[in-house]
């Protein structure tokens, strides 16, 4: 029954959403999407490869509101819609809206509890089984006006991704160890070395979202903070996905064999968050990168690079 109601909570999100993208209200363009419907088509999925994708967030409406891009069949094929991760005091916030989120597939996190919590377990359950998990690894809404600029490439940045959070869904199959003094004396070079060496990491697809921003622009005030604005153009555009040798390439420089004797475990602790870091990083890269692409250096809406044709778009 739990399963049924689901179903039946997540095709009706995501045929409303295409229903509100098809409305007139807005406009969307699609780009790459065959790069996210051949990762969900996969069949290395059935053998335990998981997908991930990682976003920028503009808004309140990011999720789900992106996924009625969707061909309409797949709400119907729960293995074809994400989970994603949900603050519990922001949306778990009474009976009813547990009740909903939970049935959307949603993961109830709690913040300030580090990544170590059963929502990041059942995550990295899922793909270690082939699930799809999608990311915004800001961690919070981020609108452009609040990017920083590097002073000395000119080129904005987003927010940093939270990298304890990410590391451990893109890193499903890495143990929960050497996090204790005892673990870490007996193998202070596990963690890094486990990370590089997964068997079936997960496929990770970068995306990029504008226009949201203009849908729900932060700083409003009730009621009018929680109605979409009228005419919002909004585009989603996926990537190619991050390629492996990147991701282990990263992770290779950080893994070292030196130990100070009587210093096994700082010296793990200071491994693996260096591991974390850098993984994070070249998934952060990726987004921003193609975040550039879409929107320019300054990732504003435009930019001076031109656009792919869209291979797919509605108003």
């Amino acid at each position: 029954m739990q399963q049924i109601l689901s179903a039946a909570t997540v095709a009706a999100i995501g045929l409303s959403c295409k229903a509100y993208l098809h409305s007139g209200l807005c406009s969307i363009s699609v780009r790459g999407l065959p790069h996210l419907l051949e990762a969900l088509n996969s069949p290395e999925r059935q053998n335990g490869q998981g997908l991930v994708t990682v976003s920028n967030h503009l808004s309140t409406l990011d999720d789900p509101l992106t996924w009625g891009i969707l061909p309409a069949r797949m709400y119907l094929q729960s293995h074809m819609t994400r989970w994603t991760l949900g603050a519990s005091d922001i949306m778990f916030t009474n009976p009813v809206f547990s009740a909903f989120f939970r049935k959307g597939q949603v993961l109830e996190t709690f913040r300030g509890t580090g990544v170590y919590q059963p929502a990041i377990d059942t995550a990295i359950e899922k793909l270690r089984a082939g699930a799809w998990i999608h990311l915004f690894a800001e961690g919070k809404v981020c609108q452009p006006q609040t990017y920083a600029t590097d002073p000395q490439t000119g080129l904005a940045r987003l927010r940093r991704f939270k990298w304890g959070m990410c590391v451990s869904l893109l890193s499903p199959r890495l143990p929960r160890i050497c996090h204790t003094l005892s673990d870490a004396l007996h193998s202070p070079h596990v963690s890094g070395r486990i990370v590089m060496e997964t068997p079936r990491p997960p496929t990770i697809i970068p995306m990029w979202i504008t226009g949201f921003d203009k849908l729900m622009p932060e700083g409003r005030h009730a009621p009018w903070k929680y109605l979409p604005r009228p005419g919002a153009r909004l585009s989603v555009t996926f990537g190619a996905p991050v390629s492996p040798a990147a991701v282990h390439g990263a992770l290779g420089t950080t893994t070292r064999s030196d130990v100070v004797p009587g210093r096994a475990a700082e010296a793990q602790g200071a491994r693996r968050r260096e591991v974390r870091i850098a993984l994070t990083e070249v998934v952060q890269r990726a987004v921003e990168a193609l975040g550039r692409q879409v929107s320019g250096g300054l990732l504003t809406g435009s930019g001076p690079l031109p656009l792919p044709p869209p291979l797919q778009k509605r108003t």
